[in-house]
């Protein structure tokens, strides 16, 4: 049992790991032919999609490193572990996209200037064209591997290369108004669309960077399922202090409970064992420490979390202060 189950966990890893490499070599090859084709035209849509495309290389090439850092078991110098990693990465992926997004914002507003008609605007649109012929190929490989391994990093990735065939059919939409249209503008006016499109998607970025970084509680319908889950135990009295924060792929919780001051330590540490091993179940890979407090005891926290909860003729009560 043990060998298969090994067997499995290697190639699921095996298999993330080939989609990964997909999704860079894929990422590097487009990087390569939209430089090209936007030095070729001076098309500012296609520089706008060489930026994202830079931004999917580098995105794949830092999710590489900083997930595996990131997965890193604690060490001394550590002891939380490294799951932050997957955090700064993000960062620095956002301050990098905003400068390029400015860039590109400039560049539409000198094209704007001169009037510069786009020059070999076909091609710029068969550049286009294979980035959506090989962004096709790249998702139907990511649809094979989610199905087989379930994983959460390569789901992201295929959301990710959904919303850039949008931007490739943008760019041939862009290229055609301006070019055999003669919709003068067309073009940087999609360039900015597309700047505008990279900078939102740096702030949601950076939102979910910054609420890891700074230990921000887990969502409310999360945190009141864990209580639910805690307050399974016939032995506990009640839960107040409850703390949790995430770090990348790791989520951590802590929390003070009730028990019947009369138990001996080592029927307390019992206690928490059996509370441990349901949270467990419930949610696997959650760190839980556990502070047991006699029953009725306050402590002088000078912050009241919302979540506090005691038994009251046997029924569980949320109180909200």
């Amino acid at each position: 049992m043990g060998l298969q189950h090994n067997h499995h966990h290697h190639e699921h890893g095996s298999m993330t790991a080939k989609a990964a490499i997909a999704s860079v070599a894929m990422a590097l090859f487009l990087t390569v032919l939209k430089s090209w084709a936007a030095v070729e035209t001076g098309s500012v849509a296609l520089l706008g999609s060489l930026a994202d495309t830079g931004f999917d290389l580098l995105a794949s090439l830092l999710t590489l490193f900083s997930v595996r850092y990131a997965a890193l078991p604690a060490d001394d110098d550590h002891r939380f572990g490294h799951g932050k990693a997957e955090a700064l990465s993000a960062l620095v992926q956002v301050m990098l996209v905003t400068v390029s997004a400015l860039f590109i914002g400039w560049r539409a507003v000198v094209r704007f200037g001169d009037g510069a008609p786009t020059e070999h605007p076909e091609m710029g649109i068969g550049v286009s064209l294979v980035a959506i012929a090989a962004t096709l190929g790249l998702l139907a490989y990511q649809r094979h591997v989610i199905k087989k391994t379930g994983s959460v990093a390569i789901h992201g990735d295929h959301l990710h290369y959904q919303g850039d065939l949008l931007l490739n059919i943008a760019v041939i939409v862009a290229l055609a108004l301006d070019a055999f249209l003669n919709v003068r503008g067309a073009d940087p006016l999609f360039g900015i669309a597309i700047a505008l499109w990279l900078l939102w998607g740096a702030w949601r970025a950076a939102s979910l960077a910054l609420d890891q970084l700074l230990d921000k509680e887990w969502p409310l319908e999360k945190r009141q399922r864990f209580i639910e889950v805690a307050m399974r135990h016939p032995e506990l009295k009640g839960i107040h202090d409850m703390r949790t924060r995430s770090a990348g792929a790791h989520d951590f919780c802590q929390f003070h409970v009730w028990v019947d001051p009369n138990m001996t330590v080592l029927q307390a540490h019992e206690v928490m064992d059996e509370i441990e091993a349901e949270l467990m179940r419930e949610f696997p890979g959650v760190e839980v420490l556990i502070h047991p407090d006699p029953e009725g005891h306050k402590d002088e926290l000078g912050y009241i979390p919302s979540e506090t909860v005691e038994h009251q003729d046997d029924e569980h009560e949320h109180h909200h202060p």
